[in-house]
């Protein structure tokens, strides 16, 4: 059987291997490995709030903010990670912190806020980095001007959109993000966007890099090794 790992390193060698030095490439668009539209589900991210309620035990419900480090305070129970989990992970996961003091630790927890959706833009970029998205949708080449425009010589008919899956893995798509047209998908939540140099080769040493300083809320990207 053929690995995901396998297949991720096979595509990242199939792509560089066609570029050449001139930016004029025939765009490399469309689906990539593992690539879907489907909505993943909600995972929390720092700055979101939920309402807590244990029906055994009232006096404990309350609004819980998910801290920059991706923890809770839980009343009772102490601190807990939550961030880049779903609602109904969340509640598995607060209902085994209670078990020790609660007969009946069942919680039901509901999305009260959620946080500025942030998106990540790196690579040969002026300013790479976490970017919060505006409250109207934007595309790639848009959100690449976040992050001050690309340097001259990037690759930026080969750059690479990168998304979490409803599988929680990483999904990829490769990317014209030299104009603003058809060929720029609307970026959402959590999506990673990596403009190369000199070809898409840099972006398993760029995981590499960055594995111990991934931001918060991004971490999914390295569910598929990048190694």
């Amino acid at each position: 059987m053929i690995s995901r790992r396998t297949v991720l390193c096979a595509a990242a060698l199939g792509v560089a291997g066609c570029a050449t030095s001139d930016n004029s490439d025939a765009t490399q668009f469309g689906p990539q490995v593992g690539w879907t539209d489907a909505e993943p589900p909600y995972v929390l991210m720092p700055g979101d709030e939920i309402d807590l309620a244990l029906p055994s035990a009232t006096e404990l419900n309350r609004t819980l903010v998910v801290g920059p480090d991706g923890r809770v305070s839980l009343p009772l129970a102490g601190h807990l990670q939550v961030v880049e989990k779903s609602l109904p992970e969340c509640e598995a996961a607060i209902s085994a912190a209670y078990a020790a003091y609660l007969t009946r630790p069942a919680v039901e927890l509901t999305l009260r806020k959620a946080a500025p959706a942030k998106i990540w833009v790196d690579g040969n970029v002026r300013t790479p980095g976490a970017f919060d998205l505006p409250s109207e949708a934007i595309n790639a080449y848009q959100a690449v001007l976040l992050a001050g425009g690309t340097n001259v010589g990037s690759r930026v008919r080969q750059a690479v959109l990168i998304r979490r899956g409803q599988d929680g893995m990483p999904s990829r798509y490769v990317i014209d993000v030299k104009s603003g047209g058809v060929q720029s998908p609307r970026v959402r939540r959590g999506d990673i966007i990596f403009v190369p140099r000199n070809s898409l080769g840099e972006l398993a040493a760029f995981f590499g890099q960055v594995r111990e300083a991934m931001p918060i809320g991004f971490s999914y990207a390295l569910n598929g090794g990048w190694n």
